[in-house]
């Protein structure tokens, strides 16, 4: 969801990309605590990186729009979604990237949890996996029948349904989408005299 949420209304009636640059993609990742097992210092985060992380992107959202039709997509990218068999293509194969096996680790106090032990050295090839491997697991798993495009005025988030009657990503949306519906029934209704 994180990666999916870098498409962003930017508060004037267009679409941020918090992606579209090396800077962009550095200080985004600098606010994903635990994305990557890494030092810092030791991923480079260059134009190739950036490319990669971007096409996990591109496939995620089109998978998303799958996820939430009949109902529309997300209007930032509705019109340039990848086509689905592509975007399963590029998410299976940047997963595919890192040779990972499953291990199990078990405290002397406390349950199981299990990890995965990469046999990849290069950072970025293991960041990128990590993503699309995050991706398969949201796509594959039972929250994916919760999501849903936020079609309020200006919005173009993807968000997880928490509750039944929840129609918005956030109450902002939610007070944005009701001035709109009352604006436009003043409208007609002012129209029509």
């Amino acid at each position: 969801m994180e990666l999916a949420g870098t498409i962003r209304h930017d508060g004037d009636g267009g679409v941020l990309d918090d992606l579209d640059t090396v800077r962009g993609v550095h200080r985004w990742l600098q606010q994903q605590p635990g994305l990557l097992a890494v030092a810092p210092g030791d991923l480079v985060v260059d134009e190739g990186l950036r490319d990669a992380v971007v096409g996990v992107r591109r496939a995620v959202r089109a998978l998303f729009a799958r996820v939430v039709s009949p109902a529309p997509p997300s209007p930032a990218d509705a019109h340039r979604l990848l086509p689905l068999d592509e975007a399963l293509r590029l998410l299976n194969a940047a997963a595919a990237r890192e040779p990972v096996a499953p291990q199990l680790h078990w405290p002397a106090e406390g349950p199981p949890t299990s990890g995965l032990l990469s046999a990849e050295d290069d950072p970025g090839v293991r960041l990128v996996a990590a993503l699309a491997r995050d991706a398969v697991d949201f796509l594959s798993g039972p929250q994916r029948e919760r999501l849903r495009a936020c079609h309020a005025p200006r919005c173009v988030r993807y968000f997880i349904k928490s509750h039944g009657r929840q129609e918005w990503c956030k109450p902002s949306c939610g007070n944005r989408a009701r001035v709109a519906r009352h604006y436009e029934r003043t409208r007609e209704a002012t129209g029509r005299d």
